[in-house]
Order: structure tokens, then C-alpha cells, then sequence
């Protein structure tokens, strides 16, 4: 008698079948760790920055970090920068910026500290210069020595993309010549004569410039005297705070 075959319980099953879901949970896995071990890099170099960072920070020297504030307008740290000497801040953190500090050190660097004064102000920074350092009483056009100092200012503003207004300031002895009527306009051309150094020789951005004159009319001290006298004549270059050109 012929003997029955066993019946298939298998339901046509080959029992490796848990090999391509073993297959795809180990592809799975293995992009997953890929995707952590990418991140757990970009992390460890924001760490290295960070670190770099406050040492910078912390031992007072100057570089392009991320906590280099735009506090002017409020914005939030930003990591890196373009140059030593960008993004400008206002007058509450402009004494310990390390861009005042930048600047601070060009002029020292080069020599200029008994040419001008290194001030703070809620619009920028302000390189004020005694208006007998480029020019003479009364006059607006540069003296020969004054070139030199321009000179070294030139390098420092060509490395700011900062807007510069450039100032003019008189005391308030009344000047009435056949060129001048009055401290107004000797003021304002002494500023254009500076501006006109840096844009027609210097060959910079005339968008990055413009001239003001203030006559007598915004002293630093009161015209009672002629040491006082003297601090109101002026020229000052303000370097902005903000850097956007319109």
C-alpha cells in the first residue's frame, strides 16, 4: 500500500523569511549612527569654537568670534566676522568691544596718539583730531604734515565696512573773510577737504562717506578760554555703528 505524503503545514513558507527584516533593521541602525556620529562632529567643532572663544574673550585679545555682538540694533550673537574691525556696537559696549580695542591699538601701533583722541559715542567711535594737526587758522586746505596722519587713518578706515561722517567743528570767535562768512561754512569745508582726500586720492567708496559742519555750535567745553578754545576746534571722523549704505 503506498504511503501518504505529509500534508505542507508550512504554508509555503522557506523559514529564512526574518532575514529581510533582519536586513532592513540593520541598514536602519547603521544610517542611524551615521547620523549620529555626523552630529556628535558638527558638535564637537561648535565646542572648539565656543572654547576658542572665551579664551579670546577672556584674555582680552582681539578675533573674529562668535560672541561678537551687533548690540546696536539688538540682534542676537553671531559666529565669525568678515575683519578684526566690523560690526560696530553702540557706547555701552564700545569701551570694552574688542572692536574700540582694534582701533585703540592701529592708533597706537602707528604712532597717531598725539595726533587725536579716541572717543565713544552712542553713534560710533570718533577719531577727533585738533584741527591744527591738518590744518591752519582759518584755512581749509590740508598743511603738508597732515597727509602723513591721513595717510595711516586710510589703511584703518579701508579695513572698516563702516559708514564715516567726517565733521567739522570751530570755537565761537566770529571769522568773516572774503572766503568765509562764518564758522559754518569754514567748518563744512574743512570736512569735505577730508573726505575728498579719501575718495579722490585714497580712491575709496564715496557711497561710504559724507561731510558735516557744526560751526560753533557743538563745543566740547565751554568757550571760556583759550585752552577750551582750542579742544572745540576740530576735526572728527566718526566711524558709524551701523555699516549699511543706503
Amino acid at each position: 500500500m503506498a504511503r501518504r505524503k505529509k500534508s505542507d503545514d508550512s504554508g509555503g513558507l522557506r523559514g529564512d523569511e526574518w532575514l529581510g527584516t533582519y536586513s532592513d533593521c540593520v541598514t536602519l541602525l547603521l544610517t542611524f549612527f551615521i547620523l549620529l556620529y555626523a552630529m556628535s562632529s558638527v558638535d564637537a567643532q561648535k565646542v572648539q569654537s565656543i572654547s576658542q572663544a572665551f579664551v579670546t574673550v577672556m584674555s582680552g585679545k582681539s578675533g573674529d568670534t562668535f560672541l561678537e555682538y551687533n548690540m546696536y540694533n539688538g540682534k542676537v550673537p553671531i559666529i565669525g566676522g568678515e575683519s578684526d574691525v566690523q560690526g560696530m556696537v553702540d557706547s555701552g559696549a564700545l569701551g570694552k568691544g574688542s572692536m574700540y580695542q582694534e582701533i585703540k591699538d592701529f592708533v597706537e601701533k602707528n604712532e597717531l596718539t598725539g595726533a587725536m583722541d579716541i572717543k565713544n559715542d552712542r553713534r560710533g567711535i570718533i577719531l577727533e583730531l585738533k584741527d591744527n594737526v591738518l590744518f591752519e587758522s582759518g584755512k581749509a586746505n590740508l598743511i603738508p604734515g597732515s597727509k602723513e596722519i591721513l595717510e595711516k587713518v586710510n589703511a584703518l578706515m579701508e579695513s572698516l565696512p563702516n559708514l564715516v561722517t567726517i565733521e567739522g567743528h570751530t570755537d565761537n570767535v566770529p571769522i568773516s573773510n572774503s572766503k568765509y562768512a562764518s564758522n559754518w561754512e569754514l567748518s563744512t569745508e574743512r570736512a569735505v577737504t577730508v573726505v575728498r582726500y579719501f575718495v579722490e586720492e585714497k580712491k575709496q567708496d564715496p557711497l561710504k562717506f559724507s561731510a558735516a559742519g557744526y560751526g560753533e555750535f557743538r563745543p566740547v567745553e565751554e568757550n571760556n578760554s583759550e585752552e577750551n578754545k582750542a579742544k572745540n576746534r576740530r576735526v572728527n571722523i566718526l566711524i558709524e555703528a551701523s555699516n549699511n549704505k543706503e
